[in-house]
């Protein structure tokens, strides 16, 4: 099949040729044709893989409200030529509203995979007042990326969750109350929601995430700030100075805390910017942002 395809388009353009010549120039083509074919099979078997599932594949350890959000996560698996083992769960921002899948989801999870590393991204469920749904399925992200550690090539002490805005906040909580094979080796933060509490938290994501009259106690217990230990996992934490949706003072609070508690972390302000860039071409230090992220992927 293949050299009749070359055949037809050789057609119109050896007529001019002699009989000689055009059988010639037929299959010096075939076997041109043939070894593309075969090199493409070795490309394909090396290349980079990307695939959607669901995250669960009966009913979820807890149970959300809308019976019509179903929690995904898409794939992006490196070639193994380029595999470091490195892994990581992405959670876009939405105020625990919506998700911004491509410019904090998709976007990134190509942006790891040409690194070599890994990369979920996850499509969670609302919390609808329910702060366990969204955590849940954060944490079974990353329990899926170990319990395919040795067929995806990952290290399983080397698995990171990454999260923008509310999904900062969300990879935050993950990332200093989860325990066993659902906590994380590092995690990356974005412009994050950090604490819960009043006057300072991002109102939206608060009244999402907790209901309209949160206890003290909820209050508390989902401000990550107040649950970092020395057993927490480095970071790196990236946000403009000119952010008026999310007060600077939840990421610069959270890596203080951090600091305090001797846990590697890496703090990033921009003057410009404001909320939301992700991966915006638009946003003025998109490009240095980019360059820090790889440094400090590089310095572990």
């Amino acid at each position: 099949m293949l050299c009749l395809f070359h055949d037809a388009i050789l057609q119109k353009n050896v007529y001019l040729c002699n009989e000689k010549d055009k059988k010639n120039i037929i299959m010096k083509t075939r076997i041109s044709a043939t070894i593309f074919f075969l090199t493409l099979i070795v490309v394909c078997a090396t290349a980079q893989k990307t695939f959607q599932m669901n995250l669960y594949q009966g009913k979820p350890p807890v149970k959300g409200d809308d019976k019509q959000d179903t929690a995904k996560v898409i794939v992006y698996l490196p070639s193994e030529k380029e595999a470091t083992g490195r892994a990581v769960v992405i959670c876009p921002g939405g105020g625990y509203e919506h998700l911004a899948m491509k410019k904090e989801g998709t976007d990134w999870g190509e942006f790891f995979q040409n690194m070599g590393i890994a990369a979920v991204v996850l499509k969670y469920r609302m919390p609808h007042g329910d702060a366990d749904v969204p955590v849940s399925d954060a944490e079974n992200a990353i329990r899926l990326l170990r319990m395919n550690s040795q067929r995806w090539k990952i290290s399983n002490n080397d698995i990171g969750i990454m999260g923008f805005s509310a999904g900062g906040h969300l990879a935050s909580t993950v990332a200093t109350q989860s325990k066993g094979d659902a906590a994380p080796n590092f995690q990356i933060l974005f412009y994050p929601v950090i604490t819960m509490m009043e006057g300072y938290t991002h109102e939206g994501s608060r009244l999402n995430l907790l209901g309209k009259k949160p206890s003290k106690k909820d209050e508390r217990k989902y401000s990550s700030d107040m649950h970092v230990t020395r057993n927490t996992p480095k970071a790196f934490i990236a946000l403009s100075d000119d952010d008026r949706s999310v007060p600077p003072a939840n990421g610069v609070n959270y890596y203080m805390e951090l600091y305090r508690n001797d846990v590697e972390a890496s703090l990033f302000v921009y003057p410009t910017g404001g909320h939301g860039w992700g991966s915006n071409m638009g946003f003025r230090h998109h490009l240095e942002m980019q360059l820090n992220l790889q440094s400090w992927l590089k310095s572990f």
